[in-house]
């Protein structure tokens, strides 16, 4: 596959979320071929059973935004240890009605920045198993624990440290590389 558009999801709606900052910062450094766009979850109303008759337009488009991508990464916050319920809620949208997963056979890639040394790996961890439940193809390597100091990412996704950005361009190489190897699979069928 040569020209790819890869979706990505940021799992918090603030206004300053370092999460966006990352995505903002692999849209920037997508390889030549690659094109990187969001699918928007902010305004996902909560999911219930009861709209599974009758989506509302914004998670019928939420969901085609997802069909019309070669992939998705996921840039996700940690939150008590976990998902944030805003992404919770954009995936339950995604994986219904029953039998209409968004996500089934769609290359996936998890990320995500914190403060931390560990960087998001509970949420990460949490996140790749609903990914496997919705039968999500997911990059396993490399893993996306990515620090967050002061200035490491500018508002429009400058990269302030040479070999975080160098980290960045692999994960996006490796994760391109799923996509493709997917598309070959599914090409064949």
């Amino acid at each position: 596959m040569t020209d790819r558009t890869i979706g990505y999801i940021v799992g918090s709606i603030s206004s300053t979320s370092i999460n966006r900052k990352l995505a903002k910062a692999l849209e920037r450094l997508a390889p030549e071929g690659t094109t990187l766009v969001e699918i928007p979850i902010k305004d996902l109303p909560f999911y219930s059973v009861d709209h599974d008759g009758a989506f509302p337009q914004v998670a019928v488009d939420f969901k085609q935004a997802i069909a019309d991508v070669d992939g998705v990464i996921i840039v996700t916050p940690e939150y008590s240890r976990s998902i944030p319920g805003v992404l919770k809620n954009a995936l339950d949208w995604a994986a219904r009605p029953y039998g209409q997963g968004s996500f089934d056979g769609k290359p996936t890639a998890v990320i995500g920045t914190s403060g931390s040394g560990i960087g998001t790996a509970a949420a990460q961890q949490h996140l790749k198993a609903v990914l496997s439940h919705f039968n999500a193809p997911t990059l396993g390597q490399p893993e996306g624990y990515v620090q967050s100091t002061p200035g490491l990412f500018s508002e429009d996704g400058e990269v302030s440290n040479d070999e975080t950005a160098g980290f960045l361009v692999g994960y996006l190489e490796a994760f391109n590389a799923l996509v493709d190897r997917y598309a070959k699979v599914s090409a064949s069928r």
